[in-house]
């Protein structure tokens, strides 16, 4: 099966060099272009030919003469052409539709239904494109590409999620599935990758070459990015710092080990602290919010409860943030990164949980640099892994390829 479509054209024409450096420089010229690509200037006339055809760029305004006709200036034609970002899992398909500038221009939300099959999952990511489609009507040769975040370990090659198992499925082949169905250029990551990867280009990352970026919901997953590209590590499983052991004697984690940092500090275990401390006599407002039916506390409950002053769901979001800053504190003595960014359904309750986290790394840091390492909440929201799953195509199509 051949893809086609707009993406495939643009790396046919192996045009990325000009398009980064309008990208990153534009408004530029076609003399600017050639000077600082080092391409020869019939060359840049030629391949700027190519794109203003495609509608890839467009001139804007013209720029200031130094000396003869004013030059014409070259900008990316953003809103012309379109990519589909996938969030998969663990409960939720969210599917958003974004400019070549990452603005969303439409966003739709969906359950999966539990349980699922490998099948019935490869469907509801197909509706969900087909939605986006529908709904905004675009022309599919205007699609660049689809872009997915699936948790769990993925093979990037092959685009197949190897093993997801908050949905307990293996082996799903989404790439191919997808490709066969719409013939648009699919790229498949990890769900905490595809996040870091969003942070780089629309977020807290932006300017900083390494970063990681920690996926804190309902396991805890972390995007390794080293001088500007995502680390996957040999075999696909670097950054799943869920499962480094903070605990030896701590409680047994899904993967049969015993104190994993997701044991201790994501959404569940948060939820599962506090229905136990109230089970053994703890007075919290949860009991009055869930009418005393203890497995109805969930995060976005404690969230509320600590808003209100609740002492008990104050006091387990801070201690999540400690543990989580312990499992920090490892990383920056591992991979010493620039900053590290929160993201995740559990960093909404931010407030209670990073000064905690701090705190640990300011205890636990080896250096005063490495005490002081940089931490923050995204500022992407519901939709980081989303936007990240669209950078995964900005980040293949703005490559910067080879000069011929």
């Amino acid at each position: 099966m051949q893809v086609k479509g707009s993406f495939q054209l643009m790396k046919s024409l192996n045009r990325s060099v000009i398009l980064n450096k309008i990208r990153t420089d534009g408004p530029i010229s076609r003399a600017e272009l050639a000077k600082s690509t080092k391409l020869t200037p019939p060359t840049v006339s030629s391949i700027v030919k190519e794109l203003l055809e495609t509608g890839m760029i467009m001139e804007s305004s013209q720029g200031a003469s130094k000396g003869g006709r004013k030059p014409t200036m070259l900008v990316i034609n953003a809103s012309n052409f379109y990519i589909i970002g996938l969030d998969v899992g663990p409960t939720l398909l969210k599917s958003v539709l974004t400019d070549l500038n990452g603005t969303l221009v439409h966003q739709h939300e969906i359950p999966i239904p539990l349980p699922t099959s490998n099948q019935e999952l490869l469907e509801l990511m197909r509706d969900a494109v087909q939605n986006l489609l529908d709904t905004e009507e675009k022309e599919q040769d205007k699609i660049i590409g689809i872009g997915v975040g699936m948790h769990g370990v993925v093979d990037v090659q092959e685009g197949v999620s190897l093993f997801a198992p908050n949905l307990q499925l293996r082996d799903v082949p989404i790439k191919s599935y997808l490709e066969e169905v719409f013939h648009i250029h699919v790229v498949v990551e990890n769900d905490a990758r595809a996040m870091a990867l969003g942070e780089l280009w629309f977020g807290h990352g932006n300017g900083a070459n390494n970063i990681v970026t920690v996926n804190l919901g309902r396991g805890i997953g972390a995007g390794i990015i080293i001088n500007g590209e995502l680390f996957h590590g040999e075999n696909s499983i670097a950054g799943e710092i869920g499962h480094m052991t903070i605990d030896i004697r701590g409680p047994k984690c899904s993967c049969g080990n015993y104190g994993c940092l997701q044991t201790l500090a994501s959404g569940p275990a948060i939820s599962e602290r506090a229905a136990k401390e109230i089970a053994i006599g703890k007075q919290s407002l949860l009991q009055e919010m869930v009418d005393d039916n203890l497995e109805e506390i969930g995060g976005r409950l404690i969230h509320e409860a600590a808003k209100k002053g609740d002492q008990l769901s104050i006091d387990i979001l801070s201690e999540a943030g400690m543990f989580l800053g312990i499992g920090l504190t490892n990383l920056i003595h591992t991979l010493n990164p620039t900053r590290i960014i929160i993201g995740g359904g559990v960093s909404q309750a931010g407030e209670f949980i990073l000064d905690s986290i701090k705190t640990a790394i300011q205890k636990r840091g080896l250096t005063n640099s490495a005490k002081n390492t940089e931490v923050l909440l995204s500022e992407l929201g519901a939709h980081a892994t989303a936007l990240g799953a669209v950078s995964l195509i900005l980040v293949e199509m703005f490559s910067v390829a080879k000069t011929e």
